[in-house]
């Protein structure tokens, strides 16, 4: 039987994205999400429910997610499950499933202070007014080898959506 592994989550980032780079200047972002479920009790309570999970990004992805996102802000990710394992420094045995993102969607254009946002007009500007935006979506799955991480800001040809 074929194994699939897929996981699509909704939330919001629980704090700013911490990027870091590997040896082999592979960049990593470590990711936390707040997924909210909503349902009415028994009783007919309205009641709410916070799953915290914590993510990790590679790559291109892990480079725009940072440079894009921050605490607070909603989005979308595509990924896997994935089961993290090691000893802690007592020698006991420590485990977390995490989620590796592989895609995701802006949700919204708030920039905060003005400096970031998920989309801009054509002149590079974050969004001011007018209709809600369009969800953009960034996909790190290409099927090629990820480009050199670039240690610089984008420069408006070289935004992903």
């Amino acid at each position: 039987m074929p194994d699939y592994n897929k996981v699509l989550l909704m939330g919001r980032l629980t704090r700013d994205i911490e990027l870091k780079y590997t040896p082999s200047n592979m960049a990593v972002a470590k990711v936390g999400l707040a997924v909210n479920h909503r349902y009415k009790s028994k009783e007919g309570e309205n009641k709410e429910e916070v799953t915290f999970i914590e993510c990790d990004a590679w790559g291109r992805t892990a480079e725009v997610m940072s440079q894009y996102l921050s605490k607070g802000r909603p989005v979308f990710v595509e990924g896997r499950l994935k089961l993290d394992q090691w000893q802690d420094k007592d020698g006991g045995n420590r485990s977390m499933l995490k989620v590796v993102i592989e895609n995701f969607q802006f949700i919204d254009s708030k920039g905060g202070d003005g400096s970031t946002g998920g989309n801009s007009n054509s002149a590079g500007a974050p969004r001011a007014s007018g209709p809600p935006p369009k969800q953009h979506a960034y996909s790190g799955a290409s099927g090629a080898a990820p480009a050199a991480p670039s240690h610089e800001p984008l420069g408006e040809d070289e935004i992903p959506f």
